[in-house]
């Protein structure tokens, strides 16, 4: 037993010895070698001037320089797995250390005691291994940087700890297990080596090799001191409380501990071993409840996710890829489901970059009927087979809105349009893009067609354009955006304005097929008889070309224009049973009924109805982008691609030509007709000064203010003024526009803004009173205040701080009610305690939650409760525009598209977007 003990303490001297030797050493080396640079800083530079004086000596030094800098960077580059060669070291160093603890397995089937008393065969391949264990430590040692650093990392400990005692077995002839455990370790670089033989690809598998190392070099570790200390004892008892423990026996006594169970029937009994599994508890609870089901969950994830989708003969799919988030998904689905139960024939097949959270998965289980989740890339080709897309009837792209850099947004969706198209051409692609000015890269691409269904979905646009028609008629953005928003919230109204309002939001476009009846008639008599003896509104009508046959949305058409049977009429109702009525009007039964609940279906002849009510959101985004960018023609609002509309021969063209009588305008108008142009301005000429405000008496004008500086992403101040600028109004009927902002902003916009007419920049910001009065604000029509293009806040309360700290600012002006005019007056919001009016303001929130920051400058006293939006006072008034709603509608206008399928073939909505 003497010798025995003895023998174990050489193996236990031996391996902390070396550590503690060692690393004196290095200290000691460091602190001398600080210290002459600290006496060659303080008495001069002396090695310097000896390689100045002495060329010779000056050549050897830099040579051994040289010579030491090239074989340090060899073995860096050896060390680093960057040549064959050293990926060969790593995995022959990685494959030995394994072989050495499989050795150390095979020892461990012995009791720890009987293994010190004889000559183990195993002694000389262990000690082969550690003498290349020991040249490949050298190398590490002369290639670190910091030698301490180095000493005390967990590596060279493993080394240090299991090198050493091998040495002193093979010389003493006996054999001790000792630390030799800790060559597990090893296996935390089990993810470095499946990845250098490309074992393991992709993100997942790489996080599941890493958990599992880390789990199974904690087991075996632990494993092997439980077994050392239960066999050896506490060393103050000299072993008397040992007990005989195999090392399967501790593996299993481990995994009992980190799984928190602990049977009882494998404990430990010295007060080492109790110890240790006190604080191993604790390390498991960690260990256990964050690496094994985080294991568990990519295990399945990867079987998952990972699947192909299988296409069913007969049932369509719609591919949905780019921003998948639960934010975007909610959105999508809430619109995409808001047809009647059973009406739903189509599948949504969601293309993920990574595997849904737990929360996107649960919706995704909840509508597991109509969605499907495959966890993929668009850019990759194996992932476009596995879901279909050639099969699809189309693949929608979802951009992020609130992302940080908007343009690397939209390139990085351009780009899985080009994957897409390569992949199949005839793929139908509808891709949303952020920025206005990135839409030309997409015609670009070869496989890209109009006429099959392609489509570019620019909300940017859609927004800038409602809020600028906001500006010239206060209240539009209110009624254009309750045609869209789908109140569900039951409130209690507590004015008489309120109750209106909400009944209001009950209204949406709705289409239907008119009665035959009503052919032959104009469409002022139609909209005539439809509003008194129908109780309906019919703003609209499909009509056919009598030229070529195109057939195209009209609104509000002339009395020349007919209709005919079977003509689509579109209504502004509450439900499509209202709506019904205009396709069951006879002329005959219904004509001395005047309570439009009674009129029904007749049965004086036949009627065919091919056509049942139904949502129109398609032909309504339709129509208003070609209004908000000032596309429609003072008489007649024609909604065709740009292609088709300036075409020399289009039905446009025609029905313009001998239809209706052109309004001549000597104005200058761009090359398209559409909009007032002049030459370009240089941007000094425009830029006004604080100082000189009795030079610009602006009245009756329109006043934006815009936040950015130089790095901020462009909003496209363009799609604003166009609608401002249309062709439609003559030259005098256009409005002065002051742009409020940065400078350096506003320069970069200026390049798309310099063949508008009447248009300036004041340099400052509107969070500055005198900014504001410069710009002569109190004698506006309307200030606009928008939304920035800065980075997304982590809280998205904070989205819109300068914008309501703007609002706040503006709305506190007042102004003398002696001071405005007529014209200002029909607009104008008064306050009776002051007799002073408020100045006209339409403010853009990104974050529709935050209105209650700007609810007190409604004006009225009593609002409705909550915060929603869209039933705020701001917003019943028209001073609150909140671009939220349109994110919904790429989920109803692409769906309703894709469903339509090829039978509205360059008709979509987004053609010109």
């Amino acid at each position: 037993i003497f010798r025995t003990n003895e023998i174990q303490a050489a193996f236990i001297l031996s391996s902390f010895v070396t550590f503690f030797l060692g690393l004196l050493i290095l200290l000691t080396f460091r602190l001398i070698w600080r210290s002459i640079k600290k006496w060659q800083n303080i008495k001069g530079t002396g090695i310097l001037l000896e390689l100045l004086l002495t060329k010779s000596i000056g050549d050897r030094h830099l040579k051994s320089l040289h010579f030491q800098g090239a074989f340090r960077n060899r073995i860096e580059m050896l060390l680093s797995a960057q040549t064959f060669v050293g990926q060969v070291l790593v995995i022959l160093v990685f494959v030995l250390s394994i072989g050495s603890l499989i050795i150390y397995f095979i020892n461990s089937s012995d009791p720890v005691g009987s293994c010190s008393s004889y000559e183990d065969k195993t002694i000389p391949i262990d000690l082969t291994f550690n003498m290349f264990f020991s040249f490949y430590f050298g190398l590490r040692f002369v290639a670190a940087d910091d030698k301490i650093k180095f000493w005390v990392e967990m590596n060279s400990i493993v080394d240090i700890f299991t090198i050493p005692p091998t040495f002193i077995s093979y010389y003493l002839k006996s054999n001790w297990l000792g630390l030799r455990f800790l060559r597990a370790l090893r296996l935390l670089e089990l993810p470095q080596i499946l990845q250098i033989l490309q074992a393991i690809r992709t993100s997942n598998a790489v996080k599941f090799s890493k958990l599992l190392s880390i789990v199974l070099s904690t087991w075996f570790t632990a494993a092997g001191f439980i077994h050392l200390v239960e066999n050896s004892g506490d060393p103050w008892l000299k072993g008397r409380n040992s007990q005989n423990i195999s090392y399967f026996e501790s593996i299993y006594l481990v995994m009992a501990t980190t799984s928190t169970v602990g049977f009882g029937d494998v404990v430990a009994k010295t007060s080492l071993g109790r110890t240790f599994i006190m604080f191993f508890t604790l390390g498991s609870l960690i260990l256990f409840a964050n690496y094994v089901p985080e294991m568990v969950e990519l295990f399945a994830n990867k079987r998952k996710y990972t699947s192909s989708y299988e296409v069913v003969k007969g049932k369509k799919f719609i591919v949905v890829c780019g921003n998948i988030t639960v934010d975007s998904v909610t959105a999508f689905l809430r619109n995409f489901l808001r047809h009647k139960s059973g009406q739903i024939n189509i599948e949504i097949v969601f293309l993920g970059e990574v595997p849904p959270s737990l929360e996107l998965e649960t919706i995704f289980k909840c509508n597991m009927a109509f969605t499907t989740f495959i966890s993929g890339s668009a850019l990759k080709w194996d992932d476009l087979r596995r879901v279909a897309v050639e099969s699809a009837e189309a693949c929608l792209i979802i951009a992020n809105p609130l992302c940080s850099d908007s343009q690397a947004e939209d390139t990085s969706n351009i780009m899985r349009v080009l994957s897409i198209k390569n992949y199949y051409p005839n793929t139908r692609v509808i891709i949303q893009i952020l920025q206005s000015h990135n839409k030309v890269f997409l015609p670009k691409i070869p496989s890209w067609n109009w006429n099959t269904g392609d489509n570019i979905i620019c909300f940017a646009e859609l927004k800038l354009g409602f809020i600028a028609q906001g500006c010239l008629v206060p209240g539009l953005c209110t009624f254009l955006t309750s045609l869209f928003v789908e109140q569900n919230k039951k409130v209690s109204p507590k004015q008489p304005w309120q109750k209106y309002f909400i009944n209001g939001l009950k209204n949406k476009i709705l289409t239907q097929r008119l009665s035959d009846d009503f052919a032959g008639m104009s469409f002022p008599e139609v909209s005539r008889l439809c509003f008194v003896k129908l109780g309906l509104m019919l703003i609209a009508i499909e009509h056919k070309s009598i030229f070529h046959g195109y057939c195209g949305l009209v609104l509000n058409p002339p009395a020349q224009v007919r209709l005919r049977r079977n003509t689509l009429g579109f209504f502004i109702a509450e439900s499509t049973k209202e709506v019904i009525r205009a396709s069951f009007y006879c002329a005959t039964c219904h004509s001395g009924i005047f309570t439009p609940e009674l009129i029904g279906k007749c049965s004086c002849k036949a009627k065919i109805h091919r056509h049942f009510p139904g949502n129109c959101t398609l032909y309504l985004v339709k129509f208003f982008k070609k209004c908000l960018d000032g596309l429609t023609i003072r008489h007649l609002g024609f909604v065709t691609p740009v292609p088709q509309m300036f075409s020399a021969n289009s039905p446009f063209s025609l029905l313009r030509t001998f239809l209706y009588e052109t309004e001549q305008d000597s104005d200058q108008l761009d090359s398209s007709g559409m909009f007032h142009w002049c030459k370009a301005i240089p941007l000094d000429s425009v830029i006004l000064k604080r100082m000189d405000k009795s030079k610009h008496e602006f009245r009756n004008h329109v006043v934006a203010c815009v936040f950015g500086d130089a790095t901020s992403t462009l909003m496209g101040l363009r799609n604003f003024v166009m609608p401002l600028r249309a062709s439609n109004y003559t030259r005098p009927e256009l409005k002065d526009i002051v742009f409020i902002g940065s400078l350096d902003y506003l320069k970069r916009e200026w390049l798309f803004l310099q063949n508008f007419p009447r248009i300036y920049i004041l340099p400052g910001s509107a969070l500055f009173p005198e900014d504001l009065r410069a710009a002569n604000i109190e004698e506006c029509c309307m200030c606009a205040v928008l939304s920035s293009s800065s980075k997304a806040s982590s809280n998205p309360a904070l989205v819109d701080t300068e914008t309501i700290m703007a609002t706040l600012n503006i709305g506190s002006l007042r102004i003398s009610c002696s001071a405005q005019t007529p014209e200002e007056s029909q607009y104008s919001r008064f306050s009776e305690k002051t007799k002073c009016r408020r100045i006209p303001i339409l403010t853009e929130l990104k974050n529709p939650s935050n209105i209650h920051y700007i609810e007190q400058l409604s004006g009225l006293d009593e609002t409705v409760s909550g915060t929603n939006l869209h039933l705020s006072t701001s917003f019943s008034t028209g001073a609150v525009f909140s671009g939220n709603f349109l994110d919904s509608l790429l989920a109803t206008v692409s769906a309703k598209s894709a469903i339509r399928g090829h039978r509205d073939q360059g008709n979509l909505w987004p053609l010109v977007v």
